[in-house]
């Protein structure tokens, strides 16, 4: 029984972080200015796309750049979406009829075709311990 504990706490904490070793590294570019901040979002699921984050991160824009990182995610499927906030406000900005008014992008630089882009041109996946880079433009 002195062996069973710790061999079955070793299989199952290392099993999680085996699991959690990857890192999604996004760049953004074509900022129109350093104004204000770019909030990014990871989203794990097409129901949650373009609603509502797994995991988010907001960055300050120098040089009409960023580049930030999602660590320790774990293996599956995802799509990056993300907005220049350039008022501050924490919203995207979006006129009458739902059309941005901030400049905004997604992984994959998915087409944004009659509507918002799709998560089936947006998703990718990580696995194995990788590291997957994304290099979004915004429009």
């Amino acid at each position: 029984m002195n062996k069973i504990i710790p061999a079955l706490t070793f299989f199952l904490f290392g099993t999680v972080f085996l699991n959690a070793q990857n890192t999604i590294e996004v760049e953004i570019r074509n900022f129109e200015s350093d104004q204000g901040s770019v909030i990014v979002a990871l989203h794990n699921t097409e129901v949650s796309f373009l609603k509502e984050a797994f995991l988010s991160e907001e960055s300050e824009i120098k040089d009409d750049k960023v580049v930030l990182q999602f660590s320790d995610v774990p293996d599956g499927m995802y799509a990056i979406s993300l907005f220049h906030d350039e008022d501050g406000n924490g919203e995207m900005n979006t006129n009458l009829i739902g059309m941005p008014k901030e400049n905004y992008g997604v992984s994959n630089n998915a087409p944004a075709n009659f509507g918002p882009p799709k998560w089936k041109d947006a998703k990718f996946e990580v696995k194995n311990g990788e590291m997957v880079r994304q290099e979004i433009a915004l429009r």
